[in-house]
C-alpha cells in the first residue's frame, strides 16, 4: 500500500498549482499573446504525467527496479548536463546566456531537476557501501574516502553554477550532500572542514557573477535599514546601497503578501501579477497566492508541505535498508530545502535563488522530477520492515 497521506497532500498541491497557474499567468498570456489556457494546459499535462509516474513507480518491486531506475536517471541526466553547453541553440533553450533547457519538440526539459534525484540516489547507494562500513577514523582518511563524491559534485557545480548560472540548485544539492554525509556516519570535523570550503567557494561564485551580486544588493536594500541602525554612522554609510537603482522583485513580493492580508483579494483579483512580478506563476507563486488567498492560503500550502515532509522523513526513519533510508532522506531534504529557500527568498529573509516550489510552481521538469523522486520513495516504502535489498 502506498502512503495515502503523502500521495493525497501532493495531489492537493497539484490542484492548487493548476488553479494558481491559470490565475497568475494572466499578464504573461496577454503580453506574449498566448492562448488563455496555454500555461494551464501545459501544467495539466505535466501533472498528469507526474501522477502516472508516481503510481507506476510505487507499484514496482524495489529489489528489482530501484537501482536500475536510479542509475538510469543519474547517468542520463549527468550526461545531459555535460553536453548541454555545447549543443546548438536549435536544441537548447537559452535565457540570459544560460543554457538550462533542452528542447524536445514542444517540450523543454531541464536536466538539472532530474540530476538532483539521480545524484541523491547515487550518493545514497554509494554511501551505504563505502562509508557505513568504516568506523571512527582520522580527518585525512575521511577526506580520502569522500573526495570522489566531491569530485563529481565539483563537476556538477561547474556545469550548473557556471555554465547554467544556477547557483540556487547547487546550494540545495550541497546542503543535501552534507546532511547525508552526517547520516552516513562521518565526523563533525569532516562536516566543518567541507562546510568551510563550501562557504568560501559559494562566496567566490557570487563575486565572479554580476547578476548574483545584483541579487545580493537587491536583497540587502530591503533589509539594510533594520540592520545598519545598530552600526556606527561611518560604517553604515559604507555598507548602505542605493535602493532606487536595485530591482524591485523582493519589494513587490512583500507588497503582494501585504496586500493579500489575512484572506486575500480573491481568486483572479491580484494586482502585483500584472507585470510587477515577472513570471509570478513560477518562482514567485507563493507571493501571488498570498495576494489572492492571503495568509490563510499560505498556511494551507505550508500545512500540505509539512505533511509531505513529515511522511517522507517518517518513511526514512522506518527503513532498515541503508540505501533506501539515505535516498528517502535525500528526497525529503530536496523538497524541504527548495520550499524553504523559495519562501525565505520571497519574504526577503535571504536573496532570491530562483528555485521552484515543489509540486506548486509552473514547470514540467520539476513536476516530473519530483514525482519520480516521490514514486521511488513510495516504491521502497513497501519494504519498511527491512526486507528489501539494494543489490
Amino acid at each position: 500500500m502506498i502512503d495515502k497521506p503523502l500521495f493525497a497532500s501532493i495531489i492537493a498541491l497539484f490542484i492548487i498549482s493548476l488553479v494558481m497557474t491559470y490565475s497568475l499567468s494572466t499578464f504573461t498570456v496577454l503580453y506574449d499573446n498566448y492562448g488563455e489556457f496555454h500555461f494551464f494546459i501545459r501544467q495539466l499535462l505535466a501533472i498528469a504525467v507526474g501522477i502516472m509516474l508516481m503510481v507506476l513507480l510505487s507499484r514496482l518491486d524495489p529489489d528489482k527496479w530501484f537501482v536500475k531506475i536510479g542509475f538510469t536517471i543519474f547517468i542520463l541526466s549527468f550526461i545531459a548536463i555535460l553536453i548541454m553547453p555545447f549543443l546548438p541553440h536549435t536544441l537548447v533553450k537559452s535565457v540570459l546566456g544560460a543554457k538550462r533547457w533542452i528542447r524536445l519538440g514542444f517540450l523543454s526539459i531541464s536536466p538539472t531537476e532530474f540530476f538532483k534525484i539521480g545524484f541523491v540516489f547515487f550518493i545514497s547507494w554509494s554511501f551505504s557501501r563505502k562509508l557505513l562500513q568504516h568506523g571512527k577514523m582520522s580527518l585525512w582518511n575521511e577526506i580520502k574516502i569522500v573526495y570522489p563524491y566531491f569530485f563529481i559534485f565539483a563537476i556538477a557545480v561547474l556545469f550548473i553554477a557556471v555554465f547554467q548560472k544556477d547557483l540556487g540548485q547547487v546550494v540545495v544539492l550541497a546542503v543535501t550532500l552534507m546532511i547525508l554525509l552526517t547520516f552516513a556516519g562521518r565526523s563533525l570535523k569532516l562536516f566543518m572542514a567541507i562546510s568551510t570550503a563550501g562557504v568560501i567557494a559559494f562566496i567566490g561564485l557570487i563575486l565572479i557573477a554580476p547578476h548574483r551580486m545584483a541579487r545580493i544588493k537587491s536583497w540587502w536594500g530591503t533589509v539594510q535599514n533594520g540592520i545598519l541602525k545598530y552600526f556606527p554612522d561611518s560604517i553604515a554609510s559604507e555598507l548602505k546601497v542605493d535602493v532606487s537603482s536595485q530591482p524591485y522583485q523582493i519589494s513587490n513580493a512583500l507588497n503582494a503578501i501585504h496586500n493579500g492580508g489575512l484572506f486575500g483579494t480573491g481568486l483572479g483579483n491580484g494586482q502585483f501579477k500584472l507585470g510587477y512580478l515577472s513570471e509570478v506563476h513560477t518562482d514567485f507563486i507563493l507571493a501571488g497566492t498570498a495576494e489572492e488567498f492571503g495568509v490563510f492560503g499560505l498556511m494551507v500550502i505550508s500545512a500540505l508541505m509539512i505533511v509531505i515532509m513529515f511522511r517522507i522523513f517518517r518513511i526514512a526513519s522506518e527503513m532498515r535498508n541503508p540505501t533506501y533510508h539515505l535516498f528517502t532522506m535525500g528526497v525529503g531534504l530536496l523538497i524541504t530545502l527548495a520550499f524553504l529557500v523559495n519562501s525565505y527568498g520571497i519574504s526577503g529573509m535571504i536573496p532570491i535563488k530562483g528555485i521552484a516550489v515543489p509540486f506548486l510552481s509552473y514547470g514540467g521538469s520539476h513536476i516530473m522530477a519530483a514525482s519520480i523522486g516521490i514514486g521511488m520513495v513510495l516504491m521502497v516504502s513497501k519494504v519498511r520492515d527491512g526486507r528489501g535489498r539494494a543489490s
